[in-house]
């Protein structure tokens, strides 16, 4: 039955809905410009909320990956860091896992003391990522992705799209918010870099050929500049070069195997050698090696991969050093 109650309460509805509508539309018109503005992220690899005119207040951003677009913490706390160590190392960034190879990384194990080992390198243990709560995690790995994309934010930089120490850093400051101490970092490295090639330049002829190879499990690599074993600071940070004839072919490439009868046309007048198990003497001993220009000369530089599959940029800038007295140690 309709009253006078009635009759009161329906003209307090005709005035309040109007009033419910406004305020509604005012929220959800701030939700699409919020929205807006998260959806703006990189353009390029990498790109902040600051730059794209979004909320500064913003905790997250997006960025573009090969995997699309994803939301990450601006300033993330709990990084677990499958790949890019010494990147993150560089820009005073301690993540809270690691694989252990790259956690026993011979040239900054020192600085990740109490870093926890999520599994091999290449195959991550998710129970171990997931008992550390991340905020993001960064591999090279994409075949991993859909386990650790359930975790955390999860960026694939997948293994050769950063070619060098610059194309690393400058990558890791922008992620991170740390472009002016990658700005630093390079300065120093672009400065070190360049004693050290001049030193090089004086002591070894310009003309002179560098092979980077491994000898491992009774067969001989070869590799280009941008597979570890030496390749980035001989071939990137000291401007070497290898063989004219095969030069192509292992830059594009990257590496090759190679038996006895090629040993020759890849061989430089200077070589790096990766092995575990032999010498210099060995080498020299050995009746194929023996006949080598660059074994019977003298320069032939044997290391363990301890020491040479790392490529990151400390890594690079401590190979660089350590190549150097060695080849300025040599009689001309």
């Amino acid at each position: 039955m309709y009253t006078q109650e009635n009759h009161h309460w329906g003209q307090r509805l005709r005035l309040i809905v109007p009033l419910v509508l406004f305020l509604i539309l005012i929220v959800l018109s701030a939700c699409g410009a919020t929205e807006k503005a998260s959806n703006s992220g990189a353009t390029d690899k990498v790109e902040s909320d600051q730059n794209s005119g979004a909320n500064t207040n913003s905790t997250t951003k997006t960025i573009a990956t090969v995997n699309g677009e994803i939301e990450i913490p601006i300033k993330p706390q709990r990084i677990v860091a499958e790949e890019y160590l010494g990147s993150l190392i560089a820009l005073d960034v301690i993540p809270v896992g690691a694989p252990e190879l790259t956690i026993n990384n011979y040239y900054f194990e020192d600085e990740l003391l109490g870093v926890s080992d999520t599994g091999v390198y290449g195959s991550p243990s998710a129970e171990s990522i997931l008992a550390l709560n991340p905020d993001l995690i960064i591999t090279g790995n994409g075949e991993s992705y859909e386990i650790l994309s359930k975790i955390a934010p999860t960026i694939v930089i997948p293994y050769g799209d950063l070619k060098n120490a610059h194309e690393e850093l400058t990558f890791f400051g922008q992620l991170l918010g740390k472009e002016k101490e990658a700005e630093v970092w390079l300065n120093n490295y672009d400065q070190q870099i360049a004693d050290a090639k001049a030193k090089v330049d004086a002591a070894i002829g310009k003309d002179a050929s560098f092979s980077i190879m491994e000898d491992i499990d009774k067969s001989t690599y070869v590799y280009g500049d941008n597979f570890g074993r030496g390749g980035q600071p001989v071939y990137q940070a000291l401007g070497r070069k290898p063989p004219s004839v095969i030069a192509d072919e292992i830059m594009e490439k990257q590496w090759a195997e190679l038996s006895a009868e090629m040993l020759e046309s890849y061989a430089g007048d200077y070589i790096i050698m990766t092995s575990n198990s032999r010498t210099v003497a060995d080498f020299e001993a050995d009746p194929v090696w023996g006949s080598l220009p660059a074994v019977k000369n003298g320069h032939l530089y044997v290391w363990p991969e301890e020491r040479s599959w790392y490529y990151d940029p400390i890594a690079v800038l401590a190979q660089t050093e350590e190549l150097v007295t060695w080849l300025t140690s040599l009689e001309k």
